[in-house]
């Protein structure tokens, strides 16, 4: 099997940053992966002491669509986040600065409009990551697995509808379940695969167009008994994964 995307979200719920090489260190998320979110007024999120929180609590695609149409581009070492709009001026924000971490936080309240349940507050907490699991994992789908959902369904999925972070393509539809509890060597890291990836009203949203025009869960209930789509792994050793790697199971 072999990697053929890299993806990273520094902000939870926006658009996708493509990687060709990253560096996976020992139960960590990928670097700047779901960094920041954008979390609701009536959010009880404390930067102070964090906890995990469910997505509900942050912008979010499963129940704010119009997300998928913000392009967005994030600078770990300037901390800058550019944040692109269809038609109009795009929004260039400093967020090490009050005024920049405010712009991003007006504009997307603005964007979302009636959506937004009142001001939208822009919140990053040393160490937390805003996954949609309480654990720092890496994400990975099988394109033989979504191939095998296209099939049944005669409908082509982008697969950043699933909002994953290594895609690798090789391999049979649904391997990857029978990795739960073993180890695979992704690169030169070695992970070791513990949840099923439950999918939901995310991937009915096409990253392109900001429509639901698909339904991905029901899909896989209606044609394979389950909802689940990609797996979860915590890296146990650290090491580099580039574009064109392999993913290689360890045989128990």
């Amino acid at each position: 099997m072999r990697v053929e995307r890299i993806c990273r979200y520094p902000v939870k719920g926006l658009s996708p940053e493509a990687m060709e090489e990253v560096r996976l260190e020992v139960g960590q998320c990928l670097p700047e992966d779901r960094l920041m979110a954008l979390a609701q007024a009536d959010a009880a999120f404390d930067v102070e002491k964090p906890s995990w929180a469910r997505k509900t609590n942050f912008a979010c695609l499963a129940a704010n669509a119009r997300l998928a149409l913000l392009h967005t581009a994030y600078d770990p070492a300037s901390r800058t986040l550019v944040i692109r709009p269809p038609e109009g001026a795009p929004v260039v924000a400093d967020l090490s600065a009050p005024a920049g971490r405010a712009a991003v936080e007006d504009f997307v309240t603005g964007w979302l409009g009636e959506q937004a349940r009142g001001r939208l507050r822009l919140v990053q907490a040393e160490g937390h990551r805003f996954t949609d699991i309480p654990d720092k994992a890496v994400s990975i789908i099988g394109l033989a697995s979504l191939a095998a959902l296209e099939q049944a369904t005669g409908q082509a999925l982008d697969p950043l509808r699933f909002r994953a972070n290594i895609y690798v393509s090789g391999g049979l539809p649904w391997q990857e379940f029978d990795w739960l509890g073993q180890e695979i060597m992704l690169g030169r890291a070695k992970l070791r695969v513990f949840k099923r990836t439950q999918r939901c009203a995310a991937t009915e949203v096409n990253p392109r167009t900001g429509e639901r025009d698909a339904t991905p869960p029901r899909s896989l209930r209606q044609h394979f008994g389950h909802l689940d789509l990609g797996i979860y792994a915590t890296v146990i050793e650290a090491g580099t994964v580039a574009v064109g790697d392999a993913l290689e199971p360890i045989l128990p």
